[in-house]
């Protein structure tokens, strides 16, 4: 008999939630940055064991939108939400719960959703302040679990794993058992592309770029790749190269690192950057670079 369960992963920018992600699948499939708002999209990440088949659900992180990229961010949690059969919500251990987390139970709540809590980053905390915390949301929602937990260190996700079994039910498998993501190879590029301009660029910049690949080859054990970066001021454009190329070509030899990794070949990658201004409040730039409603 398998069983499925699908399990939005939900919280603020920064608190861990790709992190998560990735030490649950067990394989980098989420982009991870210090930088707030890294995560853009839905983004999947698929784990089968037995006869189970965890289907989780990693999201941006909600804030208070300032452009038309902002508002898509937070209309794709509440989707995400619409369509799950429960939560994680992912907190730090503040001691209090915070407003955008209260809107976040607010919308589980709405959708009936069953959910657990996971307070992260319990390796910066100490149980005092642990403690402080959990009582803190229980006296909001009365959660099926919480679960403390280190993500980077990978500690609390065989709890979180084991709480999360009571979502599953009887379904036939919606991915094959040796699936891990269900983003086609190109998306994963480009987001691994994004990933690097996030750690290498200062705080602004990154949050002002979309990569699009326009071209993925394959050929034998080699892969070639050319993508475009998009910013939307010509000053970024500079920034983003670097004096005679050395900024750009720290990132591709970044993203060339990982991209050989998760696809297992050799990568060629070739990077070139472009200005649009304002693309993050084009409807049409934005569906472009995938960020459509139908993306």
């Amino acid at each position: 008999m398998t069983k499925t369960a699908f399990i939005a992963i939900v919280g603020r920018p920064n608190v861990g939630k790709s992190t998560l992600l990735n030490g649950i699948v067990g394989e980098k499939v989420a982009i991870v940055s210090k930088k707030p708002q890294t995560t853009r999209n839905r983004i999947s990440g698929i784990l089968t064991t037995g006869e189970d088949q965890f289907v989780f659900l990693d999201t941006p992180g909600v804030h208070t939108p300032r452009t038309k990229l902002g508002n898509y961010m937070v209309n794709t949690v509440n989707d995400t939400l619409g369509g799950a059969d429960a939560a994680i919500l992912v907190t730090e251990p503040h001691g209090s719960v915070g407003d955008i987390e209260e809107k976040i139970i607010s919308r589980i709540k709405s959708a009936r959703l069953p959910s657990v809590l996971v307070i992260n980053k319990t390796d910066t905390s100490d149980a005092a302040l642990l403690g402080r915390t959990i009582s803190a949301y229980a006296a909001v929602h009365d959660f099926d679990a919480v679960v403390p937990t280190s993500a980077k260190n990978g500690k609390g996700i065989d709890i979180l794993l084991e709480e999360c079994k009571r979502y599953l039910h009887e379904s036939v498998w919606f991915f094959p058992g040796d699936v891990i993501t269900d983003m086609p190879e190109r998306k994963i590029a480009a987001e691994i592309i994004r990933e690097k301009l996030l750690r290498t660029l200062n705080d602004e910049i990154p949050h002002g770029t979309a990569v699009s690949v326009e071209e993925f080859k394959e050929k034998g054990d080699l892969v070639s790749i050319r993508a475009t970066i998009y910013c939307e001021k010509a000053s970024h454009k500079g920034i983003i190269i670097g004096k005679g190329g050395s900024a750009l070509k720290t990132v591709g030899s970044y993203a060339r690192q990982d991209l050989e990794k998760f696809l297992g070949v050799r990568v060629y990658l070739d990077l070139w950057v472009k200005v649009k201004e304002n693309w993050r409040e084009s409807d049409f730039n934005l569906s472009n670079f995938g960020y459509g409603k139908d993306d």
